[in-house]
């Protein structure tokens, strides 16, 4: 059996074991022009479980883009613009501050208040308020983050996001979803039957994926907000890959249907069934374009495995990838300039980025077994599986390749393909 059918089709037997724990973080490298902030603890933080200060911190600082001050024996911290003196922190070089309350309020709710300020202009660059449940305690900090993200880089943040990947506990087979943290993990659907290939719709609403739980592989739509599932593809064969279009309207998948895997596009509700490619190649891993107009797949039709494009309505295929003999399940940058894939460079597989405009190829990674990249809504980090100690384990890596991440399950098991969801508001 070649390479690429032993990717794809080989891939469930990958797992050992995993506990619902939250992930651990480990962060390498960073930016070398961090921009120094000061997160001054939020004043009532005793309120709250989770202390949101502490989180809007760690989620800076684990972009690698920020150097988060000490603040700890400081003798005045403020909560309000007002309280801020700014000789005491320029002194710092903090080029921001940022200073918050939190204050309980009618019905068991909390009312967050955080303001980012321009340490030496000393003006206001964002402030908001919010009145939460206690369940939305690390979410609006997550908000928070971006807020501060967004102001300080000009580009969108990533924070309040959440990814998906699967874990096994002894026998048993589970979809996970979590904050873009760890933090948070919650099981969506498990069974005693391997459980592959999640993907998030883009309105990060649901989630397809495909389950053996009826001996073969079937895709399955699950609702996030209701709970509710639906059969999307049981054909004749196998039912693998589903890739959401950017509208939502329709998946592609891939389908032994016919004889061998090809590529099919199909409604989100089900029916509308047409055939992409026809080839006597494996054509699998399918991933719309950001705009919708091509979708991009691996094929083994050259004879080694390599990336494809095709137009949505079906048409006459085109390779996309000629620098090195083994490249596969592609994935886009939110703006469409850049492809993330799998290559096998010198026996090892790594993480490569490549800019459609130039061709530039760029490795990212630094495994031997590094599998399924996905990238942040930011587009400015991409989770991927890894092997860590002889476990599957999530890491990330900047686009850039300056900073890496190591997500670990403190359980000690194994953790696999991720899919990083959606910005939702």
């Amino acid at each position: 059996m070649n390479q690429i059918r032993w990717m794809f089709f080989c891939a469930v037997f990958l797992f050992t074991t995993i506990a619902n724990a939250a992930l651990e973080i480990e962060i390498s490298g960073g930016d070398a022009q961090q921009i120094p902030i000061a997160v001054v603890p939020y004043g009532g933080s005793a309120l709250t479980r989770d202390n949101i200060s502490d989180i809007v911190a760690a989620d800076l600082s684990r972009s690698g883009l920020f150097r988060v001050l000490e603040t700890r024996g400081m003798a005045n911290l403020p909560t309000t613009p007002a309280q801020i003196k700014y000789a005491e922190w320029t002194a710092l070089q903090a080029q921001a501050v940022t200073v918050g309350n939190v204050e309980s309020v009618a019905g068991g709710r909390f009312k967050v208040t955080f303001q980012l300020m321009d340490a030496l202009k000393q003006t206001q660059l964002a402030g908001m308020d919010y009145q939460i449940a206690p369940s939305q305690v690390r979410t609006t900090a997550h908000k928070i983050a971006d807020i501060i993200y967004q102001k300080l880089t000009g580009q969108a943040g990533l924070f309040a996001s959440r990814i998906a990947y699967i874990t096994k506990t002894g026998k048993r087979y589970a979809l996970q979803v979590a904050d873009a943290d760890g933090y948070n993990p919650q099981t969506v659907v498990s069974s005693n039957e391997p459980i592959i290939s999640p993907a998030w719709s883009p309105d990060g609403t649901k989630l397809a994926y495909v389950s053996f739980e009826k001996k073969k592989p079937i895709i399955f739509v699950q609702s996030l907000t209701s709970g509710s599932r639906e059969i999307l593809a049981n054909y004749k064969g196998n039912n693998s890959a589903p890739a959401w279009s950017p509208s939502g309207n329709k998946l592609a998948i891939v389908l032994t249907y016919g004889a061998n895997s090809q590529i099919y596009t199909i409604d989100a509700g089900g029916g509308g069934l047409k055939q992409i490619t026809k080839s006597s190649a494996i054509d699998t891993e399918p991933a719309f374009s950001p705009d919708g107009n091509f979708i991009y797949f691996s094929s083994d039709r050259g004879g080694r495995p390599q990336i494809y494009k095709v137009p949505a309505d079906g048409g006459s295929p085109s390779r996309v990838t000629f620098e090195g003999s083994y490249n596969v399940s592609p994935r886009f940058s939110p703006d469409g300039k850049a492809l993330a894939y799998i290559r096998n460079d010198d026996g090892k597989f790594r993480v490569a980025l490549q800019d459609l405009a130039s061709g530039q190829v760029q490795l990212l990674s630094e495994g031997a077994q590094d599998e399924s990249p996905s990238f942040a809504p930011n587009g400015r980090v991409i989770l991927y599986a890894t092997k860590l100690r002889g476990r599957g384990a999530l890491a990330a890596v900047s686009s850039d390749g300056k900073v890496r991440q190591r997500l670990n399950d403190a359980s000690g098991g194994d953790v696999r393909e991720p899919a990083w969801g959606p910005l939702v508001n």
